[in-house]
């Protein structure tokens, strides 16, 4: 019998069971579907505000009226979903939410998508790092928490918040604690010139009502140094906030970490209708801050009374003393800056380096 096979019989013979082009391939050795590059638009989430991140779960208001579904204001838990795992989710991100939105207890929603954040405090772990940390998302404003005396203010610490502030697009503030204690004057002479508002606080003796009225509509994201009073300021305008308080060591002078994580807190403001809210978030107390990502441009931008003339240095202009040709010093000197112009050049030298 010859090997070749005739035109009318099979032609793979005895063995056609076997023959590769009736094999079924799998489409992959996991023997399922393939993953789709594709993802659901999510037309449907609901937009809510992160308040609280607590070890891979996130809490987020979503406030009346966002869902057309439940227009009730709700407090949802939810987890990050998979394609975000490299996306940083901080407190007061607005959040895209999907799946089981009702907020009942037991459930989970998803975050699928963050919302374009207006301002970013950002902080890195020292000068050398220019690797960001994300702190907040979407402030307003930010409360820099000083105490007059124990422990000691120091203007360094208070320049970075500045500088994190004018970087962020945020308006500083700056309440100094303890003025019981000792006089604030000449500590905060060092940043008359910012125009920075200030709120002076004693014990017995807190400006609230001035401070709510600050906080009214806004986000504010309150820091300090550990043991200034911030969560004491801060349970005093949040009542129901409950922050743990410390003390200050008397040997070294330091204040103890009383708030380990971040938190937004509703400060709703006295009034005949109620008051607008305004949201408080807390941070935990630190003892240095960060610049490493900054840039010169950051800070100049918190400076608009001198911007015209920084745009007239010459090109690479650090705007110091030393600096060649700075008009800065030629304004001074010429009468254009009068005394406050001159010291608003001092703040920002200072801050510049």
């Amino acid at each position: 019998m010859s090997w070749l096979t005739p035109d009318d019989e099979d032609e793979d013979g005895p063995y056609g069971e076997y023959a590769d082009h009736r094999v079924r391939e799998r489409p992959n050795p996991k023997a399922n579907r393939p993953r789709t590059k594709r993802r659901p638009d999510h037309d449907d989430a609901v937009i809510g505000m992160v308040t609280g991140v607590d070890r891979g779960r996130y809490a987020a208001l979503v406030p009346a009226g966002a869902d057309p579904s439940d227009p009730a204001e709700r407090d949802i838990v939810a987890a990050r979903a998979r394609e975000l795992r490299r996306t940083p989710i901080v407190i007061g991100d607005r959040a895209q939410l999907v799946g089981d939105t009702s907020g009942d207890e037991g459930t989970l929603a998803r975050i699928v998508g963050i919302e374009e954040r207006r301002t970013l405090l950002r902080r890195s772990a020292d000068d050398s790092d220019q690797v960001e940390r994300i702190m907040v998302a979407n402030a307003d404003q930010m409360l820099i928490v000083v105490a007059a005396a124990n422990p000691e203010p120091r203007v360094r610490l208070v320049d970075r918040y500045l500088v994190a502030a004018y970087d962020a697009g945020i308006q500083p503030l700056i309440c100094i604690t303890k003025v019981d204690l000792a006089d604030p004057e000449p500590f905060l002479a060092h940043f008359a010139a910012l125009e920075v508002p200030v709120f002076r606080s004693a014990q017995g003796a807190e400006p609230l009502a001035e401070i709510r009225a600050a906080l009214a509509g806004k986000t504010t994201v309150f820091v300090g140094h550990s043991g200034v009073g911030k969560s004491t300021l801060i349970n005093a305008l949040v009542p129901e906030a409950g922050r743990a308080t410390g003390h200050v060591n008397e040997v070294t002078g330091r204040g103890r970490h009383t708030s380990s994580s971040s938190v937004a807190l509703r400060a709703e403001t006295p009034g005949a209708d109620g008051g607008d809210a305004g949201w408080v978030i807390d941070t935990p107390g630190v003892r240095s801050f960060g610049l490493g990502h900054v840039t010169s441009d950051g800070i100049l931008r918190g400076f608009t009374d001198l911007a015209e003339l920084i745009l007239r240095c010459p090109r690479g202009c650090t705007h110091q003393d030393d600096a060649p040709d700075c008009e800065l010093d030629a304004a001074i000197a010429d009468g254009r800056l009068d005394e406050m112009g001159a010291l608003r050049v001092e703040s920002l030298r200072r801050l510049l380096k």
